[in-house]
């Protein structure tokens, strides 16, 4: 954090772990992990889906839910105005609404979205409340739009948010990087895979 933050106040403090965490999996469809794709296949995200499938098993041995989003449209009008045309092409049932199989099991949630975050038009704060969830983990991609939607609104749905950075992917690092540095000083703490693991291991 630069000086000017620090002077500033942000960053005090850390957010912590509750009792009964759950993890939200933002956007890893094939839309943006197949390199076939025009958003798919980048090394930032492939980084991302590799640390997932690391985590979510460990996550679902300690019974811990593993909630998957994924953006697609039906109509021109669903799509509104997103300004990333190719986005369009993703479709409801699609194999590009569909998750990465590394990272999907059938006792995984799947919701299907059409805005950035994860909380906004969804289920997802029911969910959460009905499984008297405090913590949510944040994974996916990518980092600089629905990820940090999706983190923005869980610390303003009043839930324990903590990043998984190496778990988050991108275009590429620097947007990532500066996302993450910003979620850090407001919202959220930013933690890596390998603490995620050993925490759940310790709720376990």
């Amino acid at each position: 954090m630069s000086d000017s933050f620090k002077a500033a106040g942000y960053g005090q403090g850390d957010i912590g772990w509750g009792s009964n965490p759950a993890i939200i999996a933002v956007d890893f469809q094939m839309a943006f992990c197949d390199p076939k794709y025009v958003f798919g296949g980048g090394a930032h995200a492939l980084r991302a889906v590799n640390n997932a499938a690391r985590l979510f098993p460990v996550a679902r041995a300690a019974g811990i839910p593993v909630i998957h989003t994924a953006v697609a449209w039906a109509t021109d009008t669903e799509f509104a105005r997103w300004k990333v045309p190719a986005l369009r092409d993703i479709h409801p049932g699609s194999y590009e609404a569909s998750i990465h199989p590394d990272l999907w099991d059938d006792s995984d949630t799947y919701i299907l979205k059409r805005f950035p975050s994860a909380f906004f038009g969804t289920d997802m704060s029911s969910i959460l409340t009905t499984n008297r969830i405090d913590t949510v983990l944040v994974t996916g991609v990518t980092t600089s739009g629905c990820v940090r939607a999706t983190i923005v609104d869980s610390f303003s749905h009043g839930f324990r948010t903590l990043a998984v950075d190496d778990a988050c992917g991108d275009q590429d690092s620097e947007p990532h990087d500066a996302n993450m540095r910003d979620v850090g000083r407001r919202y959220a703490d930013v933690i890596q895979t390998d603490d995620a693991i050993a925490h759940i291991k310790k709720l376990g």
